[in-house]
């Protein structure tokens, strides 16, 4: 592949919270990344689907208790469900912001498997927060019906599950061939379905993949240029929302790590999305991370904002 290659993680903010919402918010974010597009770059989005999951899969519960002839639904089927969901809106908008602008452009989503060890640590702490936020009462309900819950970067509780880190994108062969194909592919959504291989065959976890770790998993294995985190702020910042909150701009893997061992990033928010960001600029020389705001996401690879970390 000649041209620039980018992952670009999409946050929350990107697809809202229910299908109104998502309507609404993917035809912005198609506007963001066509606009990526017309720098001729090849481009893979991943996105995350915390709300969307939570949705789904308490449906599906709820689904199970109203009709005593329906089974459970496990968690890594909730996570393909909101693959889909999400992708498909999200293929549309951008296959419509192409048009709009005249280009003649593919996209496609690729429901994703993401291989896990099944004696990873996390499973003895889960950590990572899906579904809908929730008061501290529900939440207090919820703890005391052996569902862990977590308060999430002072915006709520959620239900949290482990958050085992990914080793291998199963379906890596296809979207490189997209690419090639010249596809704006769309893969890993909500971090894919995480999965453990078995005598030649792959079985679901009710485990959630964090979807910044799989987008640093996956552009190392595609040998991107950068890997560019769309979030809710346009810059990380030390001392978040406290009076002496410093924006950090352009720094360096081993600052950040440093600010890392000092805590000023919260885990579950953007802890993971720099621990990510690290990972993939000290992978290879030249490699760079960016974690920026939506709607400044084409002014950041431009290098006019955000936070960027390199060597």
């Amino acid at each position: 592949m000649d041209k620039r290659t980018i992952v670009v993680a999409l946050g929350g903010n990107a697809l809202g919270n229910d299908i109104d919402e998502q309507k609404v918010a993917v035809a912005k974010t198609a506007g963001v990344i066509v606009d990526l597009a017309q720098q001729d770059l090849n481009i893979v989005i991943t996105h995350g689907n915390g709300p969307q999951v939570g949705m789904i899969q308490t449906a599906m519960d709820n689904v199970v208790v109203r009709y005593k002839n329906y089974k459970q639904v496990p968690l890594p089927g909730s996570i393909a469900m909101s693959q889909g969901y999400i992708g498909i809106d999200l293929q549309n908008a951008i296959k419509y912001e192409l048009l709009r602008r005249g280009i003649d452009g593919k996209v496609s989503t690729i429901l994703s498997q993401i291989e896990i060890d099944k004696n990873d640590p996390a499973f003895q702490h889960p950590t990572k927060p899906i579904g809908r936020f929730m008061t501290k009462e529900e939440a207090e309900i919820n703890e005391a019906h052996g569902i862990p819950c977590m308060e999430d970067a002072g915006r709520g509780y959620r239900i949290v599950v482990p958050s085992p880190m990914p080793k291998r994108v199963r379906e890596l062969e296809t979207v490189k061939t997209l690419l090639r194909a010249g596809h704006i592919v769309i893969a890993c959504g909500g971090g894919g379905m995480p999965v453990v291989e078995e005598d030649g065959q792959l079985h679901g976890v009710n485990a959630v993949v964090d979807k910044d770790n799989v987008s640093c998993l996956l552009a190392q294995k595609l040998d991107a240029d950068q890997l560019i985190i769309l979030t809710a702020v346009e810059h990380a910042a030390l001392n978040f929302r406290k009076e002496n909150q410093v924006w950090l701009k352009d720094i360096t893997v081993e600052e950040a790590k440093r600010y890392v061992a000092e805590g000023h990033f919260a885990p579950g928010s953007m802890l993971p999305k720099v621990e990510a960001s690290i990972r993939f600029a000290e992978s290879k020389p030249g490699r760079r991370s960016l974690i920026t705001l939506l709607d400044k996401a084409t002014d950041g690879l431009a290098g006019k904002t955000g936070t960027h970390i390199h060597i």
